[in-house]
């Protein structure tokens, strides 16, 4: 009997492991913040054994939604899809292709409660009963990124960039200071300059609560502050006091290498100004125009969420619900903001990381959060929900580069983005209705 038993163990032993079930989660992170969700994911399988993340890069948040989109009609998709803030119209019409996280977290009895999460943040992947739809991930805003030592090279302070006056002058006097080639730039111009300009003076960019309240909202950014706004960058443009670097990041690298002293950009840029620049660098609330009624108002949240795909198994979903519950404790929330500069989703990871004194050692990392939460939000700056954004982003860049070559004039360039997008927007009402 005994040895029947060891026999049996002998052969027990001699049997494979059971194999995790994978979980496939595409993303479109580079650099540091890549290597960020890569080790989320190490972390994640080597704390249980029935799981396994799979963290696939599918190339920009465009390239990577219309991949998963696509793979969505042919029945292959990930698990978890990674799309950037303003896809999120995109997500909610596409019928059939997302199960809401409230679902999949309660489905698989995980524990979850949507009032520890920061609402400033997850308000905008709610529904209005406060059900999340999705899960913010790297969430953060609009800011401006300084090169500290150019600014203190050309009698510079900080307090001198506040209005947007003040950095016409300013990156001015910091071309002429060692700068030829880009007193300052923007990165994600459509969103910089049309999405965020607008909530920051407490424009609107379209009706409908900025298409919050419905699929027939309609483009309405072709104001005379806007196109005061574009006028002027156009005029610096020929002197390169304000100098376009194309529709994506590429002024970061401009940024970092030092050609380009201020730059707008995501707070989530962070992480590689960090690893990357070889100067003092801070970032500072958006510039306004003081002569606007209530400016600055507050800005947008920005970055990306994550999406649960239809047509899992309820193993799978289980899965998610683990990966998503291990991704809001508060160690891994704390490290994402600390690191990454993007911005703490759990009251409790801001609390702490407030209570270890890290903001008095680095105040600029404050700056998205108190920039998104400034005021109470409007109709104005509540967020943007609007069909096909990639699209309308692709429009608006097309406009905006045409009159800062000086091809339009501001006014033309504004009409024909909002033409243009409003066309795009009623196509995609027809299809989602």
């Amino acid at each position: 009997m005994c040895l029947a038993w060891c026999a049996g163990l002998a052969w027990c032993a001699g049997l494979p492991a059971q194999a995790k079930t994978e979980i496939h989660l595409w993303h479109a992170m580079v650099e540091a913040n890549r290597a960020a969700i890569e080790q989320l994911a190490r972390d994640f399988n080597a704390s249980q054994n029935e799981f396994t993340i799979v963290a696939t890069y599918k190339g920009s948040y465009d390239a990577t939604m219309q991949a998963g989109l696509a793979a969505f009609e042919e029945g292959n998709s990930p698990h978890i899809l990674q799309v950037v803030e303003v896809g999120t119209a995109t997500m909610m019409a596409t019928k059939g292709l997302i199960k809401p996280v409230h679902e999949v977290m309660r489905e698989a009895r995980q524990y979850f409660d949507p009032n520890s999460y920061l609402p400033a943040i997850t308000g905008y992947y709610s529904t209005a009963k406060g059900e999340m739809l999705s899960f913010p991930f790297n969430s953060s805003s609009a800011v401006m990124w300084i090169n500290q030592d150019a600014l203190v090279k050309a009698g510079l302070s900080q307090a001198q960039l506040a209005t947007w006056p003040q950095v016409f002058e300013a990156a001015r006097r910091l071309q002429a200071s060692g700068h030829p080639t880009c007193g300052f730039s923007t990165a994600w111009p459509s969103w910089i300059m049309i999405e965020q300009f607008s909530a920051w003076h407490n424009l609107a960019i379209a009706s409908k609560v900025n298409g919050i309240d419905g699929l027939d909202a309609r483009l309405a950014f072709d104001t005379a502050l806007h196109a005061r706004h574009l006028s002027t960058l156009a005029q610096l443009q020929t002197t390169r006091v304000f100098d376009y670097s194309g529709r994506e990041d590429q002024a970061e690298g401009r940024f970092v290498s030092g050609e380009c002293a201020i730059v707008l950009s995501s707070s989530g840029f962070f992480g590689r100004a960090q690893s990357q620049a070889k100067f003092a660098f801070r970032s500072a609330p958006m510039p306004y125009y003081p002569d606007v009624d209530g400016a600055p108002q507050n800005s947008l949240i920005g970055g990306a969420s994550l999406w649960v795909m239809r047509g899992k198994t309820p193993h799978e979903y289980r899965g998610v619900a683990r990966f998503f519950a291990f991704l809001s404790e508060i160690d891994r929330q704390a490290w994402l903001h600390q690191r990454l500069g993007y911005l703490p989703v759990t009251r409790v990871a801001f609390e702490r990381t407030r209570a270890e004194g890290f903001y008095e050692k680095n105040p600029f990392q404050l700056v998205p959060l108190e920039s998104l939460t400034r005021r109470p939000p409007t109709d104005n700056s509540r967020g943007v929900r609007l069909g096909d954004m990639i699209g309308l982003r692709n429009i608006w860049a097309e406009e905006l580069e045409a009159v800062f070559a000086g091809r339009k004039a501001a006014e033309a360039g504004l009409s024909s983005a909002v033409g243009r997008g409003d066309a795009l927007l009623r196509a995609f009402e027809k299809v989602a209705r």
